[in-house]
This record gives structure tokens, sequence and C-alpha cells, in this order.
């Protein structure tokens, strides 16, 4: 797996040398657009605006657009010469509890591993975490932005989730009127919520719909028609909130005993 950025972790005196590794991939399928007369390739070029020049990468530069159709040009030895020796290390800046933490603030996570000579003060850094039941926040300058980020300690190593900065995350766009809920309806949602409480396992998730489209593909391919899904039952609009929670929990249950296995009836004896 190709290193995704190198870096050092520093807190206090501490320097633990570090590099992240991508921690997902990209597993949907991905279609190309064509032509729609001749089923041809759609491709795009980058072309220069002025000359009308077919350009490859190594002709492209960067550029800050200061006024109309006037740019200052940038080189990646300049965006490097102002980074401080603090902002080209993760600097830990305090402490926090995971759950103070709200999910919309994480970007993307990393797999952290220690470089060699590191992995001594990682592991102390880790097990401290682990134990104190917290995250470490820090920031770094990846690419031209100082990224704010989350590490996160887990049993079996250290993630690193970037983040968004609270000026990057929209207000609330809709509100809505919140009633209040009375005490039987709380019990039924509390009793249905446990019966559907089981530890999270994320080899029992798949993506379902990627499976199909697979199929759908080989079937073109294989030049058969496409047969449509089997229809289930539409989901009904919840008339009544109690009948629905009940309705639901007598689902659980079912589905419950359905799994377990049947106890045999012990037999008579004989002569009895």
């Amino acid at each position: 797996m190709p290193v995704a950025y190198h870096s050092v972790i520093s807190f206090g005196l501490v320097a633990i040398p570090v590099s992240l590794y991508t921690s997902t991939q990209d597993n949907d399928i991905h279609f190309n657009q064509l032509h729609k007369e001749d089923q041809s390739r759609v491709r795009y070029k980058k072309t220069c605006a002025y000359c009308g020049k077919e350009l490859k990468s190594e002709d492209i530069i960067k550029g800050y657009e200061y006024d109309k159709d006037h740019y200052v040009v940038v080189t990646e030895d300049e965006i490097d010469k102002i980074k401080t020796e603090k902002e080209k290390s993760i600097q830990i800046l305090h402490f926090a509890q995971l759950n103070q933490i709200s999910p919309v603030y994480y970007d993307k996570t990393y797999q952290v591993i220690p470089d060699k000579g590191g992995e001594k003060a990682f592991e102390l850094l880790r097990t401290a975490l682990m134990q104190e039941q917290k995250v470490a926040i820090g920031k770094t300058v990846m690419g031209t932005k100082d990224t704010l980020m989350a590490i996160i300690p887990r049993e079996n190593g250290v993630l690193i989730s970037t983040m968004f900065y609270q000026e990057d995350i929209k207000a609330l766009q809709k509100s809505y009127d919140i009633p209040a809920p009375n005490e039987q309806e709380l019990k039924m949602a509390q009793v249905l919520i446990n019966s559907m409480d089981t530890p999270f396992d994320p080899s029992q998730y798949k993506d379902e719909y990627q499976g199909r489209l697979k199929e759908l593909i080989e079937t073109k391919i294989a030049g058969k028609d496409v047969v449509a899904a089997s229809s289930e039952e539409p989901v009904g609009k919840v008339i009544d909130l109690m009948d629905a929670l009940k309705a639901s929990i007598e689902q659980q249950n079912e589905g419950k005993d359905k799994k377990e296995p049947t106890k045999k009836k012990p037999g008579k004896k004989q002569g009895a």
C-alpha cells in the first residue's frame, strides 16, 4: 500500500516519526461516458484558453487570479518555503473524549504506522489514549491547507481522521417542530432498540445493490434480457406510532424465535 503522507507526531518534547496510509478503497462500479450515436468513448482534454493548445501535466502550473484575467504564479517550492518546522509535523493541541466530537466534522481517515525508531513512543501514546479513553486533537499542513485532525487509538493500532473546521460545516438548513413523546411511547421505543441491539460487525454488511449491478452488466454482456427485481411489500405509512412500535417488536421477536434451535421434548421413560 503506497504511503499517503510522511510526518511526525509531536506533543511536549516527544516526537514520533510516522507514515499515514489510506484506510479505504473504492470498490464501486464506474461507467464511462459514451457518444450515444456510435458508442465511442467521450474524452476530456485540457486546453489553453488563449492558444487552444492541448496541454500535458508538465505544462501546467499554479496561478491565483487576483484580478479579472490577471494571475500570480506560485510554485511548489515557494509553497513549501513558507511552512514552519511545526507545520511540517502533526502538532497535538490537546486531548478530548471521542463522544464529544460530532461525526459531521470527520473527513478522510488514515491508518498510522510508526516509522523505524518511533515504535515505543507510538505504542506508549496509543496505550495511554486507550486507557484514558481519549483522542488527541492535532493540526498540520497537508497540501496548501492547515488541517485539523483527530488521532484515534484502536486495539490494533491508530487511526487519524482529518476534520472540517466549524466554518466549513453548514448550519442546519431546515428545522422541524419537536413533539415530546409520552412515557409509554418512549418505553416501547427503548424495548424495540434493545431487541435490535447487537455488536457492530463490519463483515456482516455488503453493498447488495452493487452486486445486482454486476449481475446486470454480466447479463447484458451475455446478450440476455434484464429481469426486474422481485417486488417487495411497499413500506406503509405509519398511522399510529404505538401500533407501529408494537408490530416492530413482534416482528423482531418472531425473527429471534426462528433463529433459536427448537428444543427436543424429553421422551417417555420405558415402562412408564
